[in-house]
């Protein structure tokens, strides 16, 4: 398959994607990203507001805030632990903006797993048994492989922002990580389909590696969505679950015109 006919494929299996999870009743899927959504806000404010009340506590300490008895001295403190919460809940913000999309992957491991085997099993009939020790091997290298893609996007990253401030190269340096972090992505949502037809981790990477353009539009959709400001990661969970649809049909069909190749 050429770059461009799996780039295409990958970011037209959006469409397709939908209308399968509609026909086959699978939106109950979404469920699952509602609750990620609440106890990720949940756990993020709780954090955050401790966190600024510790910070606070070792500003004032610095500052000697308990010996202010100036006029205004208690504005003034009151304005400096609401400043902290701003802080911290912004950093908060910038960080999980980056990071957020393989929390999603991570953290959605299990649901991916079974909606992955769902899909395949509806779309060629094949029937994949339940078996809980193969069930926490697919969470697991779903986890390990998240991970490894975090990492490496991450060392490239690191290397394209230090070239960007050469002459030229820096004006390609935004859509260059976004053509990695797409490639990523879909990296991380392709595996699923690949696991069950029990390629192992090198597998898998040359696959990718030789799908390039498949695995780009796959990621395409979802690295866009988190690109939205504030609000990125928490949508980015809804449209995972129409990513690993997309990725799990485009994947079997690609597998399927190999082996009859």
């Amino acid at each position: 398959m050429t770059f461009t006919k799996g780039l295409k494929l990958g970011i037209n299996s959006y469409s397709k994607a939908f209308q399968f999870i509609k026909k086959y009743k699978l939106t109950w899927y979404f469920l699952f990203p509602l609750v990620l959504n609440i106890i990720l806000f949940t756990l993020g404010y709780s954090s955050t507001v401790s966190l600024s009340t510790k910070w606070f506590v070792y500003v004032s300490d610095w500052l000697c805030v308990d010996s202010w008895n100036f006029w205004g001295s208690g504005f003034l403190s009151s304005m400096l632990l609401f400043f902290l919460n701003i802080v911290l809940r912004l950093l908060f913000i910038i960080i999980f903006a980056y990071i957020g999309g393989y929390v999603v992957i991570i953290l959605m491991s299990p649901v991916y797993a079974i909606l992955s085997e769902k899909v395949e099993t509806i779309i060629t009939g094949n029937d994949y048994p339940f078996e809980f020790n193969q069930f926490i091997k697919d969470i697991w290298r779903g986890i390990r492989l998240a991970t490894r893609n975090f990492l490496i996007e991450l060392l490239l990253t690191i290397v394209l922002l230090l070239l960007s401030f050469l002459p030229v190269i820096g004006l390609f340096t935004s859509l260059t990580l976004f053509i990695i972090s797409s490639y990523f992505y879909g990296f991380s949502f392709i595996d699923y389909s690949l696991e069950r037809k029990k390629l192992n981790m090198n597998e898998s990477i040359a696959f990718v590696k030789t799908n390039k353009g498949l695995a780009i539009g796959n990621g395409t959709i979802f690295s866009l969505v988190l690109l939205i400001p504030f609000v990125g990661v928490l949508i980015s969970s809804f449209v995972s679950i129409i990513t690993l649809v997309a990725a799990t049909i485009t994947t079997t069909q690609t597998l399927v015109i190999k082996q009859n190749e």
